[in-house]
């Protein structure tokens, strides 16, 4: 997976139909998907439930791009080799999350796995500042976790910090959280450069009306693009 600082639309599959899950995934790479983001939730870290290992292993056959974990879990590490074996691309955990993040991430690397590190809203860029030499990206939450749907709290100074902080290195800036046309050219103009995005890429559409999925992620690549060349 070479270093592309293009603008990736990473659709949440945590918005699209739980019960045909393969077609869905199918269905948003055909139309333009760059990353397919697995929001994993654990019911205790965050208030929801969602997807252990044995889903994410059966997502796997699916996904064609980059399969994009994003672990909402405490304790992380006891199940870094479970999403390793499941086939994750990027393995994504919170720096809330438990005391040691550094092994955390010394731990994904070691699995195989692209590394990346997830900031709640009240947590400053400052936390990550010695971890971006383990750090392939950083995903600023744009809303509190737990749940899809939610209002997009700005963090686009953050997003600013972190990228100047970044300097050089290979690291991705993930917006999760709130993204659509509206609020993508905010974070992409302060240097984000994936975007999760759930409701706004799915609402509307189906794996029967697919050409949905395919303007709703134009629509947030385009007004992401605009930004960043402006």
């Amino acid at each position: 997976m070479p270093f592309d600082r293009s603008i990736k639309i990473a659709p949440s599959i945590l918005s699209a139909d739980f019960a045909n899950f393969g077609a869905e995934i199918r269905a948003i790479e055909a139309q333009g998907a760059d990353w397919v983001h697995v929001d994993v939730m654990d019911g205790h870290f965050v208030p929801n439930l969602t997807f252990g290992p044995m889903a994410v292993k059966a997502f796997r056959p699916h996904v064609k791009t980059v399969m994009d974990v994003h672990l909402m879990i405490a304790p992380v590490d006891p199940y870094i080799d479970a999403y390793a074996e499941a086939g994750a691309d990027v393995l994504t955990a919170h720096v809330e999350a438990g005391p040691h993040i550094h092994r955390t991430l010394q731990a994904i690397r070691g699995a195989g796995m692209k590394a990346g590190v997830a900031l709640n809203p009240g947590t400053p860029a400052e936390a990550v500042a010695h971890l971006l030499d383990l750090a392939d990206l950083v995903c600023v939450m744009t809303v509190n976790p737990g749940f899809g749907g939610q209002k997009f709290i700005d963090m686009t100074a953050k997003v600013r910090s972190l990228r100047a902080m970044i300097g050089d290195r290979p690291v991705h800036v993930e917006i999760d959280g709130g993204v659509d046309p509206v609020t993508a050219p905010l974070v992409a103009a302060a240097g984000a450069d994936v975007l999760v995005a759930g409701s706004a890429v799915f609402k509307g559409g189906s794996v029967d009306a697919p050409e949905v999925y395919g303007r709703n992620i134009e629509a947030i690549r385009a007004a992401a693009d605009g930004a960043g060349a402006a």
